[in-house]
């Protein structure tokens, strides 16, 4: 018997050996004979990816005897595919040449903004062919849900319309958005509003999450997160797109795309025209969704020129009231709003225009200019007002002086953003690779307020302003980052950011009568933001990092408009560590990363006024954010893959005060806390991913002329507990959610047509009823704290259909 237990082990130690013998190595060379570094390598169709060293020297191991479809690209260089076959327990490929491209492409554009693997990053990539499976008319938001650490939440409860997000918690106006590396936050509130992009995924190429302070990017400072966004690549050969999708709640888009293909192998010009509908989950939420996109690119040799235009016209009736909590057993659709013109009227329409220049082998020159023109309102139906507030004069009667009314007003922002961007990418050597990069923008806002009709106007005229008002802030960055190969395994990178940030804006103070004003006022920033970095390559499958990011941000506008110059809040400051490693195998893919994110004067919400009696956002000394990030995917067997992740983490305000409107008093109660939860924090955020292909690219053998691939995925998220405020009161909090989704997809390759695709999702398949996003207030009356509540509930079961036919 122990025979036969020594023979067996034995046996599978050398099997074990035997497997782990069998690999793919090979130098890889650019077309003057040179080692190319950091060489992007991937085994088609498994969870296999290398970057080659600074020797351009690569190696996968522990493969089984198979033919492999090998993948190389590089920035520059003709991407090459390399078939494989494994018979001997080892295979070295000799000399593989990269060919250089004669022509500039749109990779050149984007280069300075997209990650390569060297630098020590947490990091998401989802890509085109990703987006278009998911793209039914959703905001971005709730395309990009499943990546890790993400929260997302519709006003309108289906995705259509106001949408926002959260990542590790923060918010948007924490998360730096760029397009092509030309920043979208709004520049006063630091928000981004995606329903001014409608349709915008349609246009995408990628999408690349960096959680955390991440590395050096335009515009705001990231908190939380960045993302960038890169529309699409140019396509060499002319092409037409048919996208069609409907679905619950009277949802529709309707996208046509057209491109032109290579013109005399120089010209290339690329479009689409989009509508968005819909009613919403909510009473009368419904959007009115218009965009268009333009792109026209000559390339010529060692240089490109591209232009990108693109806008959003948005008409949504609003739902920012959210429901009370009665409402969510009785009448979760109920919307407080009933005037039947309140809503939200807004376009905004984007100029990018890209020159890149290859100087020479070593350096690439990126530059852009941008322009933004947004100009729009808000409509709101008030009742009982102070006639005061809107400059009305008091009426005066035989009986009475008349001193409020009801009114409709509208609420105007009228705004142009503007400036330039630039890099110098040198890569000197196969050990050394540096950016120099920065830019310059100006952000000009007119916010003026109308009242369009009153129940008693005075003397006063239709339209007449009631408040007007400009604001400009300029802030300019230059930043260098340097990743440089000591060996092999080793790779460490710096990252060096100087940012300045003028603000002039008209704002609160006191006079010297003692008397609150509005004056205008100035507030000047200067940042230096480094970041520091080290990667180790165990293996052509296992890699290890580690980066250090100092990051500050400036108070938004209402913490600055509301304040006095004695008052004003100080800026924010994060440090943010993060370990990890990624791992990824012919079958699996595995990444960990803990982060521990630390703030020094978070900006939270307490209740406090300040000296011109404003309640705004105040400086917290300590708060963190500490947790792990696990993301994975594995082949369970032929034709089945599981992908998911799961965030668990600790956020927390050490120690601070609460002051709470005590309504018998007319004065404020304290409170204070020790360790509380930072609101909308969940400590546990997870998303998974089961989908099945029972077959893939019939090739003509069975149907001629036709390939066929259908995939069926079923999509689960779950979100921990969120405190609606700060104070971790169980009566203040989001309860926890475990959301399932259905997804088919299939499409056919069937002539004359490129592509017929028929595509579909039902979300929350079990009908849960939650809300993922609410408000609250708190007062104390009697001698009791109470609150009062608005919460957004997001759809029950639901679903959208598409049609995509491409030609």
């Amino acid at each position: 018997m122990k025979k036969n237990i020594y023979t067996t082990i034995l046996t599978l130690l050398i099997s074990a050996i035997s497997f782990s013998q069998y690999s793919i190595d090979g130098t890889i060379q650019g077309n003057n004979g040179e080692p190319l570094p950091w060489v992007n390598i991937q085994l088609v169709n498994s969870s296999y990816v290398a970057t080659s060293d600074g020797a351009g020297y690569f190696k996968f191991s522990d493969l089984k005897p198979a033919t492999y479809q090998m993948k190389f690209s590089f920035v520059g260089y003709q991407s090459l595919t390399k078939s494989v076959t494994i018979t001997n327990q080892a295979v070295t490929l000799k000399s593989i040449k990269l060919i250089e491209k004669t022509e500039m492409v749109d990779e050149v554009t984007i280069s300075a903004t997209k990650l390569d693997n060297s630098i020590p990053t947490t990091n998401s990539i989802i890509t085109k062919e990703q987006i278009e499976e998911t793209n039914l008319g959703q905001d971005v938001p709730y395309l990009l849900q499943n990546s890790p650490s993400m929260v997302v939440s519709s006003d309108a409860g289906a995705g259509v319309g106001y949408t926002s997000m959260r990542i590790r918690g923060s918010a948007s106006s924490r998360i730096n958005l760029t397009v092509n590396g030309i920043p979208m936050n709004d520049a006063e509130s630091q928000g981004v509003f995606f329903i001014n992009m409608p349709d915008f995924a349609s246009s995408l190429e990628s999408a690349q999450i960096q959680r955390g302070a991440g590395t050096s990017t335009n515009g705001a400072g990231a908190f939380g997160a960045s993302i960038n966004l890169f529309t699409e690549f140019r396509n060499t050969e002319a092409y037409g797109e048919v996208n069609n999708s409907f679905g619950s709640f009277n949802t529709m888009k309707n996208t046509i795309k057209f491109g032109t293909g290579l013109i005399n192998k120089k010209f290339s010009f690329d479009g689409r025209l989009s509508k968005v509908q819909s009613d919403g989950y909510v009473d009368r939420a419904s959007s009115d969704l218009k965009s268009y996109y333009f792109s026209g690119q000559y390339v010529s040799g060692k240089n490109s020129l591209k232009f990108i235009t693109f806008s959003g016209k948005e008409k949504t009736y609003q739902a920012w009231g959210g429901i009370p909590k009665d409402s969510l057993e009785t009448n979760r659709t109920y919307n407080p709003y009933t005037y039947e013109n309140e809503i939200d009227n807004y376009q905004q329409t984007h100029y990018q225009l890209f020159f890149n220049r290859k100087l020479n082998n070593k350096l690439l020159l990126n530059t852009a200019l941008h322009y933004t023109k947004g100009a729009g309102y808000f409509e709101q139906y008030k009742a009982g007002e102070d006639m005061a507030d809107y400059n009305i004069n008091p009426i005066f009667t035989t009986t009475d002086t008349i001193n409020t009314t009801d009114l409709i007003r509208r609420r105007w922002l009228d705004n142009d953003f503007y400036g330039g961007i630039f890099s110098l990418i040198y890569t000197p050597n196969n050990q050394l690779k540096s950016t120099l990069g920065g830019g310059y923008n100006i952000y000009d806002g007119d916010h003026y307020g109308e009242v369009i009709w009153a129940r008693y106007a005075g003397d006063n005229e239709i339209r007449e302003r009631y408040y007007d008002n400009n604001a400009t802030k300029k802030d300019g960055n230059i930043y260098s980052q340097t990743s440089y190969q000591f060996s092999k395994k080793w790779n460490g990178f710096l990252d060096l950011q100087v940012r300045h940030i003028t603000y002039d804006f008209l704002g609160l103070d006191i006079n010297n009568l003692g008397n609150v004003v509005n004056i205008k006022q100035n507030a000047t920033y200067t940042f230096f933001n480094p970041k520091i970095g080290v990667s180790y390559n165990l293996n052509s499958s296992t890699n290890f990092y580690a980066l250090f990011a100092v990051a500050n941000k400036e108070p938004n506008r209402n913490d600055l408009t509301e304040s006095s110059p004695t008052s004003r809040p100080k800026h924010e400051t994060l440090q943010d560590l993060e370990i990890g490693f990624k791992r990824s195998k012919k079958n699996y893919a595995l990444s960990v990363n803990g982060y521990f994110m630390n703030y020094k004067n978070q900006l939270v919400g307490t209740g406090a006024l300040n000296d011109v009696g404003s309640s705004v956002r105040t400086n917290i000394d300590k708060s963190y954010r500490a947790g792990i990030e696990i993301e994975g995917g594995v082949q369970i067997t032929k034709g089945l893959t599981w992908t998911g992740n799961l965030t668990l983490s600790q956020n927390k305000i050490v120690d601070w005060t609460e002051y709470v409107d005590n309504w018998d008093t007319w004065g404020k109660d304290t409170v204070s806390y020790q360790n509380s939860t930072l609101s909308f924090s969940p400590s546990i955020i997870g998303s998974s991913i089961f989908e099945f292909k029972p077959f893939k690219q019939w090739d003509g053998a069975r149907t001629k002329n036709r390939i066929d691939n259908l995939s069926i995925s079923f999509i689960s998220k779950y979100v921990g507990e969120q405190f609606v405020d700060n104070t971790q009161s169980d009566e203040i909090k989001l309860d926890a959610y475990f959301v399932h989704d259905l997804r088919i997809n299939y499409s056919l390759r069937l002539k004359p047509f490129r592509e017929i695709a028929v595509f579909g999702s039902v979300y929350n398949l079990f009908n849960n009823l939650y809300s993922a996003n609410a408000w609250a207030y708190r007062y104390s009356s009697g001698g009791e704290f109470q609150q009062d509540m608005g919460y957004y509930p997001q759809a029950t079961t639901n679903f959208l259909l598409g049609v995509n036919i491409k030609f």
